[in-house]
């Protein structure tokens, strides 16, 4: 067997870092291709899966290799508490990109626009998974498969369809945006081939983004409180969904 080591410096530098168990455990679920997989203690390990995740435990079997706790702090920045860690490939652009855009779709798109804070985006990605939204994009500079973002969704990045695009580049159906001035999201249906648009933490839609929205929503709120955290009104907005479309 090829050293894990070697294996590792192979990949790292174009492969999606899983951060620990429970990162490795959803990217398996959903298909990814991972070649190499390290732990601090492969008996713990393997006794999480069979306690937690008992569908990939025969595959985690044949991944993991024990390291050494310093080999293994070595190649991840932040140790998981887990301790355990493995890269995986990244799905192909154009893969996702012909997912994003088929049609008739059964689930939204969500659309991050110029998000700021990984975590945040990473949370949103774990919501969107959850829900079975057809993928989460987002527009501006972030990377939505920035180790941190990844983290923060606990690998279900290889669930639904993540991808940074221009706003021009918006897959097609009618794109509902999240905006104070908007109407009640309550009075709103919302269908499956929706496209689900959210500002920035900061500063919220951009104007490109607000003017091509067909549709501005808002959440519900008790006046004086001045905004949701973006992983809230994602989940809001995603169970209205669920609720009122064909889910």
């Amino acid at each position: 067997m090829t050293d894990p080591l070697n294996r590792w410096r192979e990949h790292a530098g174009s492969a999606v870092l899983l951060d620990g168990f429970h990162a490795l455990k959803h990217a398996l679920r959903f298909g990814a291709e991972v070649p190499v997989a390290v732990t601090t203690d492969r008996a713990a390990a393997l006794a999480l899966a069979e306690e937690l995740a008992g569908d990939v435990r025969e595959a985690l079997e044949a991944l993991l290799t024990e390291v050494p706790a310093q080999t293994y702090a070595a190649l991840v920045q932040r140790p998981h508490p887990t301790g355990v860690a493995a890269l995986a490939v990244r799905p192909s652009r154009e893969a996702n990109l012909r997912t994003l855009a088929r049609t008739p779709r059964t689930a939204p798109v969500v659309v991050l626009d110029n998000p700021r804070n990984l975590g945040n985006a990473g949370a949103v990605i774990r919501l969107a998974a959850g829900f079975g939204a057809t993928g989460v994009v987002t527009t501006g500079t972030l990377d939505p498969w920035h180790p941190t973002v990844v983290r923060g969704g606990a690998g279900l990045h290889f669930a639904t369809a993540v991808e940074r695009l221009g706003v021009d580049e918006l897959p097609a159906g009618p794109l509902f945006a999240l905006d104070p001035e908007g109407e009640d999201v309550r009075g709103t249906k919302l269908p499956d081939d929706a496209v689900l648009a959210f500002g920035s933490e900061r500063s919220g839609l951009s104007a490109e983004l607000r003017a091509r929205a067909d549709h501005l929503l808002a959440l519900p709120m008790r006046p004086q409180v001045s905004s949701y955290n973006l992983a809230t009104s994602v989940a809001m907005t995603l169970y209205h969904w669920s609720v009122t479309g064909g889910a």
